[in-house]
């Protein structure tokens, strides 16, 4: 059985490398943090920052139901709010729909889009702002949080139940966090700065080739061909047309499933590795602005949630 055949792989009731990963991931936020003033600032920063957005990749793996097969569970492994801003269970609805969806890119139904469905206005200038990578790095954080936030609360006006049923845990995981850094004298300041922002910044690596617009679906999702650190940051999310094709196999099984078929997906925009992404990226857009589908096949569907960042 080949690549394609969704029975050649049945997921084990545990997937012991996902744990082992949560309690790196969260045994090292705990070190970090604890022990922060006896780091200098460029070590508290990369470490923070890799921590942040590591958390952000394992999150993802949960949404797709790893490591066990109690939801529960995955759940529980995936919800702290290291980063603060996204509550976890808006970040699994949307980025389930965006699995779901026909019309990968399109604004108007796809919940992790970055294109526009018209020209003008405040949205154009933002998204200009971080077409680039390097305008994505640097001021893609604030502008997605502040988005996000912006539409949460329109949401709370139409649905204050939902909105209250979704926010109202992350908020008292949110006063955990900051309990903890109160009590090892970490700044709110100094955790964002050094964890949050830089941690959002690298996430959105990764999410900035992963699709591209085309009237061909299967040109609209990326291979990044990497197996260095930055593939570990991701748990191989940039083999991201291999993740879209079989989101049930486990981050750690994705390189081999590559390696048995390198050429398939001929139509997929293939990057060798994340230096040729920066190289051809970082100070020049990846793509227009404007989603390219006509506006009056847009109209039709309507985008029915936020959309965070980089998932």
């Amino acid at each position: 059985m080949g690549p394609f055949d969704a029975s050649d792989h049945q997921p084990p009731s545990i997937e012991w490398p996902t744990l082992f990963l949560a309690l790196v991931i969260y045994g090292g936020w705990i070190a970090v943090t604890a022990w922060h003033a006896h780091l200098p600032w460029p070590e508290l920063v990369f470490l923070g920052a890799w921590l942040t957005a590591w958390q952000g990749s394992l999150q993802h793996e949960v949404i797709h139901g790893h490591p066990t097969r109690t939801r529960w569970f995955n759940d529980a492994i995936a919800f702290p709010p290291v980063s603060l801003w996204l509550p976890f269970v808006i970040y699994q609805r949307d980025h389930t729909m965006h699995h779901a969806t026909p019309h990968l890119t399109d604004p108007l139904d796809d919940t992790e889009s970055s294109y526009l469905s018209r020209a003008g206005g405040l949205p154009h200038l933002l998204v200009a702002l971080e077409a680039t990578l390097a305008g994505r790095m640097l001021f893609g954080p604030p502008i997605r949080v502040a988005r996000f936030w912006l539409d949460e609360v329109q949401r709370a006006w139409r649905t204050p139940v939902a909105v209250a049923r979704d926010w109202l845990p992350h908020l008292a995981g949110v006063a955990l966090i900051l309990w903890w850094l109160h009590y090892v004298g970490l700044s709110f300041t100094t955790y964002l700065l050094c964890f949050v922002w830089p941690g959002i910044a690298l996430s959105l690596i990764r999410s900035y080739a992963e699709h591209r617009a085309s009237p061909n679906p299967e040109a609209r999702t990326a291979i990044v061909t990497d197996f260095g650190p930055l593939a570990l940051l991701f748990l191989n999310n940039n083999l991201h047309v291999w993740h879209h094709l079989r989101p049930d196999r486990p981050w750690y099984t994705l390189p081999a499933l590559h390696r048995a078929s390198p050429d398939a997906f001929p139509m997929a925009p293939r990057y060798a590795h994340y230096g040729v992404v920066f190289a051809r990226f970082f100070l020049r857009p990846h793509d227009r602005l404007i989603h390219p589908a006509p506006l009056s096949e847009a109209v039709t569907r309507t985008r029915s949630a936020t959309t965070p960042p980089a998932a």
